[in-house]
């Protein structure tokens, strides 16, 4: 777009019904470290963890855990309904409710219900197990609720609820274990209203207005069956009538509003309707769908403060509860902040920046230079075990190595500490920054594909007829000793799948299972080899598919693809043939060489034959007609090609 366009932009996007972005520019949302201008929560039945499972059948009791994490300490009393489906109290119920530092208040028309509970109990008409579980992680709390009671129907985490609802009802076609997920669907057993925390605020910096904007923004969802949205607003006595409530969703969904007592604008996508007013939903208008559009919209509407933003998932329901305190606007600081120290940048940076990436075995660490540079003189960086030393180049520093080395610390098998150590040099003094940090090993099974049984620098080339090593790993929290390996084949194109090794044993001719390293920190491993032969008639190379499936006795858990190269030993690697230039270029080149050559060879011929053969034969008519027949039929031709061909 030319210098010229740039003026007309502003009046483009206005004419497009979308607001210049450049509106809102100087105010940068930020997160509300203080007590939030307005409380939010929303209805939903997705948990950070969960599971259902089919175990508790057979054993005597319907069993519940429910565990509870809070982003900060909570002042609300939680309240936990435990409901029957149709009316069914028959089967004693027992609900595990771990919810450290929190009064709960847990309702049932059941009478059998037993809880397990280290939570403060008011008003609660049950009866209470004075011991709860002494559990210190999710594994620990699952594996005594299945020693005690013989299985579990059902386990969720909820972070932040305001309320719990959970349903009864034990499914037959539930998995026989129950295996946490995360961002788990809980809604046929679950559903929790939760508090949101990640508030965020700005105003403009050179704004006069004190009109402020709360922005409510759901994030899409595609598969929702979600239609209608009920939200209740709710206002302070003495509330501003210089307020908007802007709502952004997908354009099909309708807003059902209700409130009392708020002198509050609206700007909605899609449709709303206000339940004080009518039941006939009103035409709302294209909103943009970005967090920058949505602020822009609000300074085109001149509302210069952004009092509050929230993005949330869709919801059912939503409550949304603004504070009786004023908004803080930013203002001119009165004295100057402390300069930042370099080891307080060195924290910020990395921890934003976050260049640390964990597997079940390897702990990797990437940091370019140019994110460095606020960070003067940095000479090396190592890690906890100061022989750890990153190496180094003209862009990056960089560090791999085993979970098990460079001061490593494994917590619950889940996460990996270590200190990152910033060794800096300002002239002849050095000192070190340390920022420590946590690297999540990701629960999911690994799989690699090596040349040799050094089981070393692994690869994704299969040659044909030559013995490949596979190696599958995984950790596992709980017991590492029950998970098996079920079953790893070779996918390969227009063919039937290469069963390679099934319940742990080889399958097929050239597979061998190997012993691999025994356990250790919760990591599983399995190794074995194969020869891989093409079948008669089949071209290489060509794509396949290696796949792998881990599980507990029957039910499988996990599954890998590794894509590999079949290729033939003698082909060069990454041979991927010639494109029609270089054909041309090569045919082109070949004829250049031949007419040289041609060219050469005509020119030595031409200066080496003997002198007597160069001297032209004479061109005088014979003297009489009765000459020899060789001289007739040499003498007919007189031009310089026959007379040279014929000496």
């Amino acid at each position: 777009m030319g210098p010229r366009a740039a003026p007309l932009l502003p009046l483009l996007l206005a004419l497009l019904g979308r607001p210049d972005p450049g509106r809102a520019e100087g105010c940068d949302l930020q997160p509300v470290t203080a007590e939030p201008p307005v409380t939010l929560s929303y209805a939903t039945s997705t948990v950070q963890r969960g599971c259902v499972s089919s175990s508790s059948l057979g054993s005597g009791h319907e069993v519940h855990v429910l565990s509870i994490e809070w982003s900060k300490v909570s002042a609300f009393l939680l309240k936990v309904l435990v409901t029957p489906r149709a009316g069914d109290c028959s089967r004693p119920v027992v609900l595990v409710l771990l919810c450290a530092h929190c009064a709960a208040n847990v309702t049932s028309p059941c009478p059998d219900l037993l809880i397990h509970t280290d939570a403060h109990l008011l008003g609660t008409m049950t009866s209470q197990d004075p011991e709860p579980p002494m559990a210190t992680g999710e594994g620990q709390l699952l594996a005594w609720a299945r020693e005690t009671y013989g299985g579990i129907t059902s386990y969720s985490e909820v972070r932040d609820p305001r309320w719990v609802q959970l349903r009864l009802g034990e499914d037959a076609s539930s998995p026989p274990d129950c295996i946490p997920r995360e961002r788990f669907n809980a809604v046929l057993h679950l559903e929790t209203e939760v508090f949101f925390h990640g508030v965020k605020s700005c105003s403009h910096g050179d704004a006069q207005s004190t009109k402020a904007a709360h922005i409510i923004h759901l994030q899409p969802e595609p598969s929702s069956p979600i239609t209608e949205v009920n939200l209740s607003l709710i206002c302070p006595e003495r509330a501003r009538s210089s307020q908007i409530l802007i709502l952004q969703s997908r354009a099909e969904l309708t807003w059902s509003i209700s409130t009392s007592k708020c002198d509050i604008q609206f700007l909605v996508s899609g449709h709303y309707k206000l339940a004080s007013m009518s039941s006939e939903p009103i035409a709302g208008e294209l909103l943009p769908d970005t967090e920058q559009g949505l602020v822009a919209k609000a300074f085109e509407k001149n509302y210069s403060v952004i009092a509050s933003y929230t993005a949330i998932p869709t919801s059912t329901r939503i409550c949304l509860e603004i504070q009786e305190h004023e908004v803080v606007r930013s203002a001119p600081a009165t004295s100057t902040p402390p300069a930042p120290t370099v080891s307080s940048v060195a924290h910020m940076l990395l921890l934003m920046l976050k260049p640390w990436k964990c597997t079940d075995e390897t702990m990797e660490i990437v940091i370019a230079r140019s994110h460095l540079e606020p960070i003067k003189d940095v000479v090396n960086i190592t890690l906890r075990d100061i022989s750890c030393q990153a190496e180094k180049n003209a862009t990056h520093f960089m560090l791999k190595t085993p979970l098990s080395h460079c001061g490593t610390s494994l917590e619950g098998w889940g996460h990996a500490n270590n200190e990152l150590i910033l060794n800096l040099a300002t002239g002849a003094v050095l000192r070190s920054v340390r920022v420590a940090f946590q690297c999540k090993i990701p629960r999911e099974l690994f799989l690699y594909l090596f040349p040799t049984a050094a089981f070393e620098e692994p690869q994704t080339e299969l040659e044909v007829n030559k013995e490949t090593f596979v190696q599958v790993s995984m950790r596992w929290e709980d017991h590492p000793a029950d998970l098996q390996l079920k079953e790893c084949w070779l996918a390969v194109p227009r063919q039937e799948p290469v069963l390679l090794v099934q319940g742990g044993e080889a399958r097929g001719a050239g597979v061998a299972v190997l012993e691999g390293p025994p356990s250790s920190h919760g990591r599983k491993i399995w190794r074995f080899r194969f020869t891989y032969a093409v079948p008669e008639g089949g071209r290489v190379p060509f794509s396949a598919n290696l796949k792998c499936k881990a599980g507990l006795q029957n039910n499988t858990i996990f599954e890998k693809v590794l894509e590999v190269t079949v290729k033939d030993g003698w082909r060069l690697p990454n041979n991927r043939g010639l494109g029609l230039a270089a054909v041309l270029g090569i045919t082109f080149g070949a004829f250049l060489i031949g007419a040289l050559l041609t060219a050469v060879l005509w020119y030595i011929y031409s200066h080496t034959r003997p002198i007597s053969k160069l001297q032209p034969v004479s061109s005088t008519a014979p003297a009489s007609e009765s000459s020899s027949t060789n001289h007739s039929i040499g003498s007919t031709q007189s031009t310089p090609c026959s007379t040279s061909s014929m000496a």
